[in-house]
């Protein structure tokens, strides 16, 4: 027994005197910043970046291959702490994205071909004669993009329609890439005049889909003084859309469509009232004085 003991101890002596050599010998030098750059990233892995997680986008930007901003969940704010981590001047970071619904057709707005009961989830619901509505194009209203955002930013309506949370959406593009209908898409702050519809059916089978679908009037294509909005065609119909690098949100388009599609929402901000009791006169804490309350 004791003989037995003894071998196993010199044998294991031996064998982690090979190993600590082959640590040492074969060891790679990772560089410090990298763990740094990988601890103020958010951790969402989303790949909204062109990598498939946050580590690997980390041994990009101290490899040099990529921009320091291409993290859209985290912000100027991590962009400006990678930029001290790597040593270099901050530039201008890019335009924070948000998602956009390209869909109206809430439980109220559209019509609807049989009642759906089965799993709860868009790309089932889809599988079975394009979904419960009569618009093939629409949202579907199951919550498969709620599923999909890694940061609690989409929340299902009272309408069975999908609700961002501006403050909350990192635009990283997860709920986009989850969405079989695809009408999510990713916009800049900036732009706030929105086609909330994506059905190309011609005017009369769209209206007869949903209350407040595009008709493909071209009221907004003919009043838009900056041409920024026009009724595209392709092979499966057509739909007005809004070419924003021309859009001015002056929202005309907007008082012009007859359904009402067209949206013009309020400015994104990231300051809001914090304090509703507040003295008379005084404005609230958190108020910007922009005005658009009254």
């Amino acid at each position: 027994m004791i003989y037995a003991v003894l071998s196993l101890a010199v044998l294991g002596a031996l064998f982690g005197i090979v190993l600590g050599v082959a640590n040492k010998k074969f060891a790679v030098e990772v560089d410090s910043r990298v763990e740094a750059v990988t601890k103020v990233l958010p951790g969402a892995n989303c790949g909204n970046c062109g990598f498939p997680g946050c580590s690997g986008y980390a041994e990009a930007i101290v490899a040099g291959t990529v921009s320091l901003d291409a993290c859209t969940p985290g912000r100027e704010e991590v962009y400006h702490k990678i930029a001290a981590i790597m040593g270099v001047a901050v530039g201008a970071a890019k335009e924070r994205k948000v998602v956009q619904l390209l869909c109206k057709g809430g439980r109220e707005n559209a019509a609807f071909l049989y009642k759906y009961e089965g799993v709860q989830d868009c790309h089932v619901a889809a599988a079975m004669f394009k979904g419960p509505k009569v618009c093939s194009y629409g949202c579907l209203g199951l919550g498969s993009c709620v599923q999909a955002c890694p940061f609690g930013g989409i929340q299902m309506g009272a309408d069975q329609l999908p609700v961002i949370d501006y403050e909350l959406c990192s635009g990283c593009g997860v709920c986009v890439n989850s969405c079989p209908q695809h009408v999510l898409k990713l916009v800049e702050v900036s732009h706030l005049v929105h086609v909330r519809c994506s059905n190309k059916e011609k005017g009369k089978q769209a209206k007869e889909a949903c209350a407040v679908a595009c008709i493909k009037c071209k009221l907004c294509e003919k009043n838009c003084p900056e041409g920024a909005i026009s009724v595209v065609a392709d092979a499966e119909g057509s739909i007005a859309v809004i070419d924003y690098t021309k859009c001015t949100n002056c929202g005309i388009c907007v008082e012009k469509c007859p359904t009402r599609v067209i949206e013009k929402m309020l400015p994104l901000t990231t300051s809001f009232v914090q304090n509703k009791d507040f003295t008379a006169g005084q404005p609230p804490t958190g108020c910007q004085h922009c005005g658009l309350c009254q």
